[in-house]
């Protein structure tokens, strides 16, 4: 099954005939219930069923024939958490078991493909939302429509006050729009916060360093790997790195798209202004070392 896609946005669209969902921090995921059994789709295409068992045996409850898409999160503490999504999609059948009594997931589905063996892909985005609505509203938890507004400044305000929940941003649909399989037809707008960061320790070497291993002030205080430092930066860092003295190597962080890599440590650390839009895609921006601090 293809999944429609979005296309970023730096402002919030208005207009008529706009519809405004929160994004939510998780995994994309189709669930698709067929005569016989359940079928758990990532965006990928690959099949996670095993991965979710407690999802799978609530969309048992579907009627045969439906198919649904929408994002698996876990929440934790009153917000949603990637890093416990990503445990739960790496676990073995048998831990998934476990896994699933500790840390049970939750489904935000937001459009329905096909219902009792109809595709209604082709229906407008409006239909869609209410037949969505009707099918899983007299389930409850934890399969769940997302909310929905048409009204802007409703949806302005959930940009605003959601991210303490770990909500993303907004995704934005045209009310008479069919399902966009394969393409870009909506639109996402991504909170980009900018904020001082620990910085940790730094890839590459003392004279040419590549990234920042940085510490957010929000999330688990897991470190991560920046984006590709500008030449202007990495001679900056360089010079107030080896102000420190020597950076202890050693240490490995976990760094988009390349896995473990090692990294130098600062102690005591530097700060930097940062720009991010996650904290886990895409990697936060280092805008300029704070020597103020």
């Amino acid at each position: 099954m293809r999944v429609a896609l979005a296309a970023a946005v730096r402002t919030l669209p208005r207009g008529a005939g706009l519809a405004y969902e929160p994004k939510f921090d998780g995994h994309r995921l189709v669930i698709a219930r067929s005569a016989a059994d359940v079928a758990l789709q990532a965006r990928s295409g690959r099949i996670v069923t095993s991965a979710f068992p407690d999802l799978a045996a609530a969309a048992l409850q579907l009627p045969a024939g439906t198919v649904l898409d929408g994002e698996v999160v876990v929440w934790h503490a009153g917000r949603t958490d990637f890093a416990l999504v990503q445990r739960r999609a790496a676990a073995t059948a048998a831990r998934a078991a476990v896994l699933a009594q500790s840390l049970p997931a939750s489904y935000a589905a937001f459009d329905v493909l096909e219902l009792a063996g109809l595709d209604v892909r082709g229906r407008p985005y409006e239909r869609r939302r209410a037949l969505l609505v009707d099918l899983l509203l007299p389930l409850g938890p934890p399969l769940q429509p997302v909310p929905m507004t048409t009204d802007p400044e409703l949806a302005a305000t959930w940009y605003e006050t959601l991210p303490a929940s770990g909500i993303e941003g907004l995704v934005v649909k045209r009310l008479d729009q069919a399902y966009p399989a394969g393409r870009r037809g909506w639109q996402k707008l991504r909170h980009t916060d900018v904020r001082d960061a620990a910085v940790v320790g730094y890839t590459g070497t003392p004279r040419r360093p590549l990234a920042l291993v940085l510490v957010l002030p929000v999330g688990d205080e897991t470190p991560l790997v920046s984006s590709p430092l500008t030449a202007a930066l990495r001679r900056e860092v360089a010079e107030a790195a080896a102000a420190r003295g020597a950076a202890e190597p050693g240490a490995t962080v976990t760094a988009i798209g390349l896995g473990e890599v090692p990294y130098r440590t600062l102690d005591p650390p530097l700060t930097a202004e940062v720009r991010h839009t996650s904290a886990r895609h895409p990697p936060p921006e280092v805008l300029r070392l704070r020597t103020d601090l």
